[in-house]
């Protein structure tokens, strides 16, 4: 992948992660960027863990991962800050 899918796909990842944690009035654009693709990484390395695949491209599927994977991010950061 292209650094424009990455940050394409970690805008939208981590968007989506903001809004099912809540988050996403405090979040701006770069936020969201840097978010979800730390979230691609962390998600990715998560399901190679379990068996599964990473990010595999620019599909639903590594949405899904990179979005799971800033979800997890997102309720790491805010249990630490607490």
């Amino acid at each position: 992948m292209g650094i424009l899918s990455w940050l394409v796909l970690g805008g939208i990842a981590g968007w989506l992660a903001s809004i099912i944690k809540g988050t996403d009035a405090r979040m701006g654009l770069f936020a969201n960027i840097f978010t979800g693709i730390v979230g691609a990484m962390v998600g990715g390395w998560v399901f190679n863990l379990l068996g599964g695949r990473g990010v595999t491209g620019f599909n639903l599927y590594s949405l899904g991962v990179a979005t799971a994977g800033a979800f997890l991010l997102l309720t790491l950061l805010k249990a630490i800050s607490k």
